[in-house]
């Protein structure tokens, strides 16, 4: 590909909810330009987007991946996105470097909830959007029925460029209302040919409300229209992308992906009205030393600094990293910093990416987008920057799990190197963790749902050749007491020479678990327990609090204070005042009613305002509570509230039960409560069964 100016370059995420035609969109965007001589099909799984194993296996997009076209002088860089809102960290990292979005919506089956609250998302963040109703061809598609449902949504904002012919309930072509040009399916392909004067009226009208809309814009284009005069053409062209990148307008287009339809439309479309890199506001980062706010233009002249927004891991080449030139030029040889890590690195090839296939490039400028490969330094979310001229930009940062299970190699082998398989998929995939849990010594890893879950592991076993098995994750309870008891722990050994012996008389009282695990204090008078060996009291009540006596979880919030006691001059050493003092707890546990605490979790949960009510009610079924609610844009509510970690281990399944899939949720542990008594017995069995 040429060099190309900035003004010439155009970003444009592919959105819309799975099945809407993204990745088809994307075939004949290829076909259309030129970039490709046959298209590919999601059916026969050769598509330039899906070009992962795990996509082709599952017909559908996981990963964002990117498509650069040329076309009419410009190059658009279009970031193809997942549609399962499990992969929604994608579409966020795809939209912290675009500067504009189309959404494909399927016309057959109309404007459902995921689609709304994408379009709701864009409609927020004030990213200039081009809807595209896809499937225009298919029975029963209700054109004015989906007008007006974008108009309850987004209001007169949505506006028609595009409208269709239909004849007999059926797709025949559409009329380009900017153009006022018609466009008719014969033999296959779209043929230009004069409006017909029965649809004359109805465009005439669309067309007066969208020039009212461009004289919206300044002045003096009010001026010239309010007195009869008419807007030309590149007034009404000018108008019309400053609406759009103002936000006030989102431009509609038609046409069926899979026959090219609509597809040259709105490819100028990208090129007349949607924004160039250094379009609205210029970028703003921060020093990384001082804090200071630093704007960068999106110019060759400014000095370099780039957003790393992708890291994928090639079997061959080794890490491959996206990135956005926010400001300069980076080519093969510099010297850079990572601001993040403070370190200094020397850029080896430099490429420009279509899917999967590269070519080196000497040179990518501001606006554009490339890849650096084999910088094992940096991943998703990192900087790099002029050596002299700092700057670090903040990412939209990345969900965290919220949903977990745990795993463990199905070859023993496998042990040593699924740890660096699973670190390498987390440099791909922030929103997916991993983590050995101590206690339980399960290895678990969280994601965002099972289906992202599976993704993950379908990876490592494709790419690094681990087959795990699947557990489920094991709660980590721990227990207390709850009545304050005093108790005697005795312990005598003699079997010749000298022996053992220590006592020791305690008072053990709960405290605030969640403010202290344990307390120790002594109150001896008089010698009963010499001060050298309080130490090894202590001890060992630690030591023994490790396992407590109902399950074998750790004990917390417990006071022990040494009240008496007594030794042997020969025969008394630590060990014996250790075994001493685990004996005392043991007695005062038959006493001091030991109990189970459970982890609570705190709750976010997003929903819209429809679901309120049944994710309240869900909640509270859940032995948990809602907290309160905080009021969101685009008709949501965030719900906040608390339950047992126990309740809600599959959640994020249920919630999207709920609520369409539209509900996310975020979870933080807060501290540990005590299980009901009710419970207490069924789970103790359980636990038990377990071992």
């Amino acid at each position: 590909m040429k060099k190309y100016d900035v003004k010439n370059i155009r970003t444009i995420a592919v959105m819309g909810h799975h099945g809407s035609g993204k990745t088809s969109f994307m075939e004949s965007v290829l076909y259309v330009t030129g970039s490709k001589k046959k298209k590919g099909s999601v059916d026969d799984k050769n598509t330039t987007s899906d070009y992962l194993l795990e996509e082709k296996e599952h017909q559908a997009s996981m990963s964002m991946s990117l498509i650069p076209v040329e076309y009419e002088g410009y190059k658009i860089n279009f970031l193809d996105t997942p549609g399962n809102a499990e992969f929604a960290s994608e579409v966020t990292q795809a939209l912290s470097v675009v500067k504009g979005a189309v959404l494909m919506i399927d016309g057959a089956k109309g404007i459902d909830i995921v689609t709304e609250q994408v379009l709701n998302d864009l409609n927020q963040k004030n990213i200039p959007t081009i809807i595209f109703i896809n499937k225009m061809d298919k029975d029963n598609v209700k054109f004015e029925e989906l007008m007006s449902k974008l108009h309850k949504m987004i209001g007169n904002k949505a506006v028609p460029f595009l409208t269709p012919i239909i004849e007999n309930n059926e797709f025949k072509g559409y009329i380009n209302i900017i153009d006022m040009v018609t466009r008719v399916i014969e033999g296959g392909k779209l043929v230009d040919k004069e409006i017909p004067e029965s649809y004359m009226d109805g465009v005439n009208e669309l067309r007066e409300s969208i020039i009212e809309s461009v004289a919206m814009t300044s002045e003096e284009l009010l001026d010239k229209h309010f007195s009869g005069e008419e807007l030309s053409y590149e007034e009404i062209c000018q108008g019309l992308r400053e609406g759009v990148l103002s936000g006030d307008l989102k431009p509609v287009v038609i046409g069926s992906v899979i026959d090219d339809i609509g597809v040259r439309d709105i490819l100028e479309m990208f090129e007349k009205f949607m924004p160039a890199p250094n379009d609205l506001k210029p970028v703003e980062g921060k020093h990384p030393k001082t804090g200071d706010i630093i704007v960068r233009k999106t110019t060759n002249e400014e000095p370099f600094s780039a957003y790393v927004f992708k890291t994928t891991i090639d079997p061959f080449i080794g890490s491959v990293n996206l990135i956005k030139i926010f400001s300069g030029s980076l080519s093969s040889g510099d010297k850079i910093l990572i601001p993040n890590t403070n370190e200094t690195i020397k850029i080896g090839n430099v490429s420009i990416i279509c899917g999967k296939d590269q070519t080196d490039v000497d040179t990518l400028y501001a606006g554009d987008i490339g890849t650096v490969t084999k910088i094992d330094e940096i991943s998703t979310g990192f900087t790099l920057c002029d050596i002299k001229e700092p700057i670090i930009y903040e990412g939209p940062g990345f969900p965290t799990a919220t949903i977990y299970v745990a795993i463990s190699p199905k070859n023993k082998k496998d042990e040593d190197k699924i740890s660096s398989a699973l670190q390498k998929l987390n440099s791909e995939d922030p929103s997916f963790e991993y983590k050995r849990n101590r206690e339980t010594a399960q290895l678990l890893i969280g994601g965002q749902g099972m289906i992202h879950i599976s993704y993950i592991l379908e990876k490592l076993k494709n790419m690094f050749k681990v087959d795990v098995d699947i557990q489920d994750q094991k709660i980590v309870y721990r227990e207390t007491i709850k009545l304050k008891v005093e108790s005697e722990g005795r312990h005598k050994k003699q079997s010749g020479g000298s022996g053992q012996f220590g006592v020791v008389k305690m008072l053990f009282e709960p405290i605030n678990a969640n403010t202290e695990d344990f307390q120790f204090e002594e109150k001896i008078h008089g010698g009963s327990v010499p001060r050298n060996y309080w130490p090894a009291v202590e001890k060992g009540l630690l030591e023994n609090f490790q396992k407590g006596p109902l399950a074998g979880f750790p004990v917390i919030g417990v006071k022990a204070t040494l009240l008496d006691g007594a030794y042997h001059a020969v025969d008394s050493n630590e060990l014996s005042f250790k075994l001493a003092a685990q004996l005392a707890f043991k007695n005062a546990c038959k006493t001091a009613k030991p109990t189970l605490l459970e982890p609570i979790m705190k709750l976010e949960i997003t929903v819209k305002d429809d679901y309120v009510g049944d994710v309240m009610g869900d909640v509270n079924k859940r032995r948990g509570h809602v907290l309160g609610m905080e009021p969101l844009p685009g008709g949501k509510q965030k719900i906040i509230g608390e339950a047992p970690e126990a309740e809600i281990m599959s959640y994020t399944i249920d919630l999207k039960a709920m609520t369409q899939g539209t509900g996310v949720f975020q979870r933080k542990f807060v501290r540990y409560d005590e299980v009901p008594e009710s419970l207490q017995a069924r789970i103790l069995a359980q636990l038990e069964q377990n071992k």
